[in-house]
C-alpha cells in the first residue's frame, strides 16, 4: 500500500503500563479501513515521552517510533496512559503535553490519558470523559472541568474516552465522519462478526436514531431474501419517507444505498473466506441477475467479483 498525502496522519503516545486492549481497539481500526479501502487512509506513529520502550500492563514490551519532542505537524495525538497513571503525571510530562499541543490539529485522550491531558491545561474549557473508574476522582481533582460519565466526547480540539471498548467506538465514529458510514460499518462488522457468515452487529455504535438501527438489523437479516423498503419501514410503524428522512439524518445516506452496501459488504466476505461459486454469492446477497451482481460490485469496489476473488491477499 502507498503512502497517500492525503491520509490522516496520527501519533500515539504510550506511556508505561498502558491497556493492550484499549491500544487495539483503537488502532485496529484504521488498519481496517485502510485494508478494506485497499488505500492509505490513516498513517500513525508510535511515540514515547523520552523515545525510550514501553511496557503494557501484560509485559507486552513496545518500541517507539521517536521521543514526542521529535514529533512533526499531524492531525492527532492519541494519549493512551492506563494503570500507575499518576506516575506518569510529572512536570516534565505536563510540559511536554503542552508544548505537543501546538504541533497537533486535535488531542485526543484514551483510558486514563484525559487526567495528563487536564493535569496539563489541555482541558480546560471543555466537556471532557475518563475512565469510569476513575471519573469520580477525576472530578474531584479537577472540579473546573465539565466531566461527564459517556463513552467518548469530541469537543473542539481535543477529545476524551472512557475506556477500551470506547476507544473502538471513538475510532469508528472517526471513520465515519471523515469517510463515511459505509467505511465505519465495514468496519464494524470485522469485528463484531467476521466469524459468522452473516455479518450482524448488534447495537451498532454509529446508530444514533434507534429507527435507523432497527431498519439496518432487519437488513442483516435478510441479505438472501431481501425486504423492500417500504415493506421495512411498515414493520417499524412508520412511512418509507420518514425511513429515508432519518438514514440521511443519521448516517447521511438512503436506506436503499445502506442495504445495497451492506449486501456487496457481505458478498466480498464470502469472496474473501469462502471457495463458494460466484453465482451462489450472487443468490446468497439477493441478487437475481450475475450481470447485475457484477455490475454493481464493480462500481463499489472497482473491480469485478472473479478479479477481486484472485487479487485478494490481504488478511482482515
Amino acid at each position: 500500500m502507498q503512502n497517500s498525502p492525503n491520509a490522516t496522519t496520527i501519533d500515539f503516545l504510550v506511556f508505561d503500563q498502558f491497556s493492550n486492549h484499549c491500544m487495539a481497539n483503537c488502532l485496529e481500526p484504521f488498519r481496517a479501513a485502510n485494508t478494506l479501502a485497499a488505500k492509505e487512509l490513516y498513517r500513525w506513529n508510535i511515540v514515547t515521552i523520552d523515545g525510550q520502550p514501553v511496557a503494557s500492563s501484560s509485559d507486552l514490551c513496545l518500541m517507539p517510533d521517536q521521543p514526542l519532542q521529535n514529533t512533526q505537524r499531524a492531525d492527532y495525538l492519541f494519549v493512551i496512559a492506563s494503570y500507575d497513571f499518576r506516575q506518569r503525571d510529572t512536570v516534565h510530562t505536563r510540559r511536554a503535553l503542552r508544548s505537543a499541543r501546538t504541533r497537533y490539529k486535535t488531542i485526543v485522550g484514551l483510558d486514563a490519558g484525559p487526567w495528563l491531558m487536564a493535569s496539563a491545561g489541555l482541558l480546560d474549557d471543555h466537556r471532557c470523559t475518563v475512565h469510569w473508574d476513575i471519573i469520580d476522582e477525576f472530578s474531584e481533582g479537577f472540579p473546573a472541568l465539565d466531566v461527564e460519565r459517556t463513552r467518548f466526547i469530541w469537543d473542539g480540539a481535543v477529545a476524551t474516552c472512557g475506556g477500551a471498548m470506547a476507544a473502538f467506538d471513538l475510532s469508528l465514529d472517526l471513520i465515519r465522519e471523515q469517510n463515511g458510514a459505509t467505511l465505519a460499518m465495514d468496519v464494524a462488522s470485522i469485528f463484531m462478526s467476521m466469524s459468522n457468515p452473516t455479518p450482524r452487529f448488534s447495537p451498532n455504535p454509529l446508530c444514533k436514531i434507534p429507527m435507523v438501527q432497527d431498519a439496518i438489523d432487519l437488513m442483516q437479516g435478510h441479505l438472501e431474501d431481501t425486504l423492500t423498503i417500504p415493506d421495512i419501514a411498515g414493520l417499524l410503524g412508520t412511512t418509507a419517507k420518514e425511513l429515508h428522512r432519518a438514514f440521511v439524518k443519521d448516517i447521511a445516506q438512503s436506506p436503499q444505498e445502506t442495504y445495497r452496501n451492506l449486501r456487496l459488504s457481505f458478498a466480498r466476505h464470502l469472496l474473501h473466506t469462502t471457495q463458494q461459486p460466484i453465482q451462489e454469492v450472487v443468490v446468497r446477497t439477493g441478487y437475481q441477475d450475475q450481470s447485475a451482481f457484477s455490475r454493481a460490485f464493480k462500481s463499489r469496489f472497482n473491480q469485478t467479483p472473479l478479479a477481486y476473488r484472485r487479487n485478494v491477499n490481504t488478511k482482515i
